[in-house]
């Protein structure tokens, strides 16, 4: 009997709160090969700024374009992109959100990126040893500016379904992960700017989806260092890069 076949018998999948014999938790893992399963984000911090693109995967003609969103706005300053269990991740990032705002209103300043990742991180953590519950089948990409306006930072963090997390100069989730990531090894450089970040994104994504690309299916927005805003990219502005 194969190892994955005697794990099932035994039931090491069936609960995350179970190792199994080798030591691994299962559930997890499957959590994990859901994200690859999603549809492709990227992130990439800039000189400037950082940049969100994602493809919102329309399958049906009749759904309105505009009434899928992919790319949110965490605050101001922090923006968020999921692969994986979409309904997962909207739940996470809406608590993000309620984070945000309770600092401000506590604190009267606006909270930092890593702030953020850590306490959505400790809940995704949480639901890998609670019995009775699965592991969040969603990695969330938090990107943002930190600092005063003179000392701006861009920033860019991928949360990972087993609660870890790392931060990155550029990177990608979901479908197509590997082929994006080395078009990202390849083509980027620090000095590169919001525009040419945006470029260089949808760049990766024409070349995974080839023939499927539409740009009516890429949602995106980015936060420049100087403004610290949210800003959505619309069909038009991202027309003029594809």
């Amino acid at each position: 009997m194969q190892p994955q076949m005697s794990h099932q018998a035994m039931g090491y999948d069936r609960t995350s709160t179970m190792f199994s014999p080798d030591g691994r938790l299962l559930q997890v893992e499957y959590a994990k090969k859901t994200v690859k399963q999603g549809t492709s984000a990227i992130g990439v911090v800039c000189k400037d700024g950082v940049v969100l693109v994602a493809d919102k995967r329309i399958v049906e003609k009749l759904i309105v374009p505009e009434s899928v969103e992919k790319v949110f706005q965490v605050d101001d300053h922090i923006a968020a992109t999921a692969s994986g269990i979409l309904s997962d991740g909207r739940v996470l990032i809406e608590r993000s959100q309620v984070l945000a705002q309770q600092h401000k209103v506590t604190y009267d300043s606006p909270i930092d990126v890593q702030s953020i990742v850590k306490d959505i991180c400790n809940i995704k953590q949480q639901f890998t040893q609670y019995g009775g519950a699965r592991p969040f089948g969603v990695s969330v990409l938090f990107a943002g500016v930190d600092g005063p306006e003179d000392e701006a930072e861009p920033k860019l963090f991928l949360t990972d379904p087993t609660g870890i997390f790392f931060e990155f100069k550029a990177t990608a989730i979901g479908e197509g992960e590997t082929e994006i990531k080395e078009i990202l090894d390849s083509e980027y450089r620090e000095n590169i700017n919001v525009e040419d970040g945006i470029k260089l994104a949808l760049k990766a994504i024409k070349k995974v989806l080839g023939k499927d690309f539409d740009i009516s299916r890429i949602d995106g927005a980015f936060i420049k260092n100087d403004e610290k805003k949210f800003n959505k990219l619309t069909q038009d502005k991202l027309s003029k890069y594809k």
